[in-house]
């Protein structure tokens, strides 16, 4: 299993290039059975990264274009009146994939974004009384441009607590954009023809339950109980952590250790994702993709794991 892993983490590698942590973000979101929301400017590899996680792990991909006038039957599917039998029949919409990208997510109207809610939340949908499951696992992927641009809906606090993690990936530095243009044109060594050794989803379904099995001990669960009531107990911090945000906090820390092949969590582990599971939360709709990470490292430093 590790070595699978690992070989998926140099593929996606390839694919983005010198964005390793956030590509092991990324994992541990999907792995932790979450969904992801990506904030940043256009062109920086949102859409590559999000069709290069599908592919190495095999699951089934589509991409809904979120538009002003998008509407939710465009995305969930919609009853049509069968006349030869008689009966109205679902036609799915392409929320019915393993692994959804929602692109541009802040330009659809909020009635639409609201839409996928009960989707992220319990995984099913209801259309018109009638209840349909959505395809297991199911991972959505939100790109979202930054609130200042023209023609975006900020996504309200209800929405952004239903994505485990929030990442910005960045300018690449200029190492990374070098090797990246030449292999765009194919001057080097680099084979950029690689093709990823595909987990099956019965794979990635092990991997997600072995994320149960990691252990999380009571000094462990302290710490990270401790840092959310200092969010709570705490002027500085807009918008307190909620009982979810704790459920994700542990559930990504047990995915983070699991992709570093331990089965304990460490309060590095919780160190490590604290930024992308909590950072939105703090801020709300007032998050941006410039945002450094200011509050959720304020309560990192607050926070003594030794004191919990």
């Amino acid at each position: 299993m590790q070595s699978d892993l690992l070989q998926a983490l140099d593929y996606l590698d390839s694919q983005i290039i010198g964005k390793q942590h956030q590509i092991k973000l990324a994992v541990t979101c999907l792995l932790a059975n979450g969904h992801l929301l990506i904030e940043d400017l256009p062109g920086m590899g949102k859409t590559t990264l999000s069709h290069a996680l599908a592919t190495v792990f095999g699951l089934q991909f589509s991409r809904i274009q979120f538009t002003s006038d998008l509407l939710p039957a465009d995305m969930l599917g919609v009853n049509i009146y069968n006349t030869a039998k008689a009966r109205f029949d679902f036609h799915k919409g392409p929320v019915f994939s393993q692994v959804v990208l929602a692109d541009e997510i802040n330009r659809a109207s909020p009635k639409t974004q609201s839409a996928l809610l009960e989707a992220m939340e319990e995984n099913q949908v209801s259309i018109d009384g009638s209840t349909h499951i959505l395809p297991s696992p199911f991972f959505v992927i939100a790109t979202q441009n930054p609130s200042y641009q023209s023609g975006t809906y900020p996504l309200p606090e209800s929405q952004l607590d239903r994505f485990l993690m929030r990442i910005s990936l960045g300018y690449p530095d200029r190492d990374a954009e070098k090797r990246m243009l030449k292999e765009s044109v194919g001057l080097h060594g680099h084979n950029t023809s690689v093709t990823p050794a595909t987990l099956s989803t019965e794979q990635l379904n092990e991997i997600q339950n072995k994320v149960n099995q990691v252990h999380v001990s009571d000094p462990i669960l302290d710490y990270l109980l401790k840092l959310v009531s200092q969010s709570r107990d705490n002027n500085e911090f807009p918008y307190p952590l909620s009982p979810r945000a704790s459920k994700s906090l542990m559930r990504a820390s047990q995915a983070w250790a699991l992709l570093h092949n331990r089965d304990f969590v460490l309060p590095e582990d919780i160190q490590a994702i604290f930024t992308s599971v909590a950072e939105h939360r703090l801020r709300g709709s007032q998050t941006d993709y410039r945002d450094d990470g200011l509050l959720s490292q304020r309560l990192l430093d607050i926070t003594d794991p030794l004191a919990a």
